[in-house]
């Protein structure tokens, strides 16, 4: 039984499973950002894909950029270690084709372009930087199918570890979305757990956080009225990232996180919100101990749900669609969807 105020996922058209075998070509899409290594290896099914393998690592390779300017040694040898294992599972399981990518962290750091040619040299993978506004086109490729049937516009945003991705869409009448402003804000819950340590854990101290990342959303709110056409109605928020993942595994009770059951719920505004107290109410010791948090990832819940309430005090909408996928997806199935065009050429 769903709690009150959380409709369950709607339709999921990026398959969810566990890693399984399955025949045909494989593909790769692996994420190096500023707090984590991802890959995602798949298979084409139906109008999405089989996932084949996956891989998932806190790797912190942003750790204090935003003080230095540089990526740390400590940060881009853990980063390094996780591409090794990445390179090791590729090895093993060949793939037709493989797109690696590396988001605000490479960006940003002087020495960025120089530490992508070590990875490269010491693994063989070519990682190359994307611009902020790919990352947007991208996460909004894999999150298309959750908002069909739902309304006519939409603000998706990523809440990253070294910047959160807006993304304001319009849905046309068949339910495709296109992309018409996005934008790029150089806060994430790495930087922000760097510049407020343990003043996030106090009331005060997420307060001044909100108030930082909201005085930074003013001029998207300026160029496009998001407020505006919230009250006429028919516009919807979508969440893709580890905050807003967090949420709906409050918001459902869960025991232990299990992706199927949060990726596509809908949270009420009300049920967001009262997520996000719950979790502010526990504490450091509270949510390391929490199934959906734990002790590597304590740090950067609350920034992220600082990141989160600034978002929906300025743009309130009456709900929070929620989305376990982004940028792997996005590119698995930008691949996957070259591929047959090529094959039917």
């Amino acid at each position: 039984m769903q709690p009150r105020n959380v409709q369950p996922p709607v339709d999921p058209a990026v398959p969810s499973g566990e890693p399984q075998r399955f025949g045909g070509p494989a593909f790769a899409a692996l994420d190096l950002g500023t707090n984590n290594c991802r890959m995602l290896v798949g298979a084409p099914s139906g109008d999405g894909f089989r996932v084949l393998d996956s891989f998932s690592r806190i790797v912190r390779l942003g750790e204090g950029l935003h003080r230095t300017g540089q990526l740390s040694p400590a940060g881009m040898e853990r980063a390094l270690s996780a591409l090794q294992a990445c390179a090791a599972r590729l090895e093993r399981r060949p793939v037709r084709r493989l797109r690696a990518i590396a988001t605000e962290a490479c960006r940003r750091a002087a020495n960025g372009s120089a530490f992508l040619a070590r990875v490269k040299h010491e693994t063989g993978l070519d990682i190359g930087v994307i611009s902020s506004r790919e990352e947007a086109e991208l996460a909004l490729e894999s999150c298309a199918p959750l908002l069909a049937g739902w309304g006519r516009r939409a603000l998706l945003f990523d809440i990253g570890g070294g910047s959160t991705e807006l993304a304001w869409v319009r849905i046309d009448p068949g339910g495709r979305p296109d992309l018409i402003g996005y934008d790029s804000l150089p806060v994430g819950v790495v930087s922000l757990a760097e510049r407020f340590g343990q003043a996030g854990f106090d009331p005060d101290g997420f307060e001044t956080m909100v108030d930082d990342v909201a005085a930074r959303l003013e001029n998207f709110e300026a160029v496009h009225c998001i407020r505006r056409e919230i009250r006429d109605g028919g516009v919807q928020l979508l969440g893709t990232s580890g905050t807003v993942t967090t949420l709906a595994g409050v918001a459902l009770g869960l025991s232990r996180y299990r992706r199927p059951l949060v990726d596509g719920t809908v949270l009420s505004g009300e049920a967001a919100a009262e997520a996000l107290a719950n979790l502010r109410a526990l504490g450091r010791d509270g949510l390391e101990a929490h199934p959906c948090v734990g002790p590597d990832r304590v740090d950067f819940v609350l920034p992220g749900c600082a990141v989160f309430a600034a978002l929906v005090r300025l743009w309130p909408a009456p709900r929070v669609i929620v989305a376990d996928r982004g940028l792997r997806e996005g590119m698995l199935l930008r691949m996957i969807r070259a591929d047959r065009r090529r094959g039917r050429g």
